[in-house]
């Protein structure tokens, strides 16, 4: 586990992590292509799959632990038949299963600060949840697909749903958690090569929200210093039993992207000696 680092010389970098159901577990390749070569993490945002994978990480869980989870994780872990109108299922079961894995459950006790994207049914709006807090809701929160699964309810009386929908690539939020460089991870980058026409209802609302995050990420996708695009367009977003794909595709784009990461931390560095010695 690579610390966060509190170095003046060296500009901190954060990860905005992506939206994309079970292709999400790609992104636990990416970090473990950025711990093996000491690539600093300073600040991690992300979207529903993403939220799920940076808050384990931020809360202290291992590269290797995050790979068994990501190796066992079913559907089941996540849902249950719902006694709702809202939805078919409550992804209620999702907390527990964080509850019994997670190091740390607070916003406050967490190694790395993280932001969980979630939105408001009633107005659309964004909610970003971090710096206080419980984790395990956070992330179920960013996790639960309309429909799918039915909203779920906060404090405030708010109805709460998967943050893919207003925020699929965090770029921006990752910038306000107080980072120099934004490196982007898009699971959803490499498109659907699989994807065909529709046989149910359920199918065709699926493509529709693949599309809306499509859309919602390229719309912050050039705000960051750098998007990392795992190469899964061949692999649906539901086959989490190809964990061991998912993996090895998000650790190739992983060290892929290590020199240019490198160069921006370099550059950004220079960047800042500059301007400290006109100060």
């Amino acid at each position: 586990m690579v610390p966060t680092t509190h170095q003046t010389d060296r500009p901190r970098l954060g990860l905005a992590l992506s939206g994309g159901a079970g292709r999400g577990i790609a992104h636990i390749g990416v970090l473990r292509a950025l711990e093996e070569n000491r690539i600093p993490i300073n600040a991690i945002a992300g979207a529903s799959a993403g939220a799920l994978v940076g808050g384990c990480y931020a809360a202290g869980m291992s590269i290797t632990q995050l790979e068994d989870m990501a190796q066992t994780f079913r559907w089941r872990h996540m849902g249950r038949i719902a006694y709702s109108r809202l939805g078919l299922q409550s992804n209620k079961r999702m907390e527990s299963f964080l509850r019994a894995r997670l190091p740390v459950t607070r916003f406050e006790e967490l190694r790395i600060p993280f932001a969980a994207m979630v939105m408001d049914l009633r107005s659309g709006a964004l909610i970003v949840m971090r710096d206080r807090g419980d984790l395990p809701f956070a992330i179920r929160a960013s996790n639960c697909l309309p429909v799918l699964y039915a909203p779920i309810e906060d404090s405030d009386g708010r109805l709460l749903v998967d943050g893919g929908l207003v925020a699929n690539l965090p770029v921006n939020q990752t910038r306000k958690l107080g980072v120099e460089i934004v490196v982007a991870v898009d699971v959803g980058g490499d498109g659907a090569r699989f994807m065909n026409t529709p046989r149910t209802a359920l199918g065709v609302l699926t493509q529709v929200f693949v599309a809306l995050e499509r859309i919602v990420s390229n719309q912050e996708r050039g705000n960051a210093d750098l998007v990392i695009i795992p190469r899964v367009g061949h692999i649906r977003w539901d086959e989490t039993k190809r964990a061991d794909e998912f993996l090895k595709a998000g650790y190739e784009a992983g060290l892929e992207s290590i020199d240019k990461i490198k160069e921006l931390i370099a550059r950004h560095g220079q960047i800042a000696n500059r301007t400290e010695s006109f100060v």
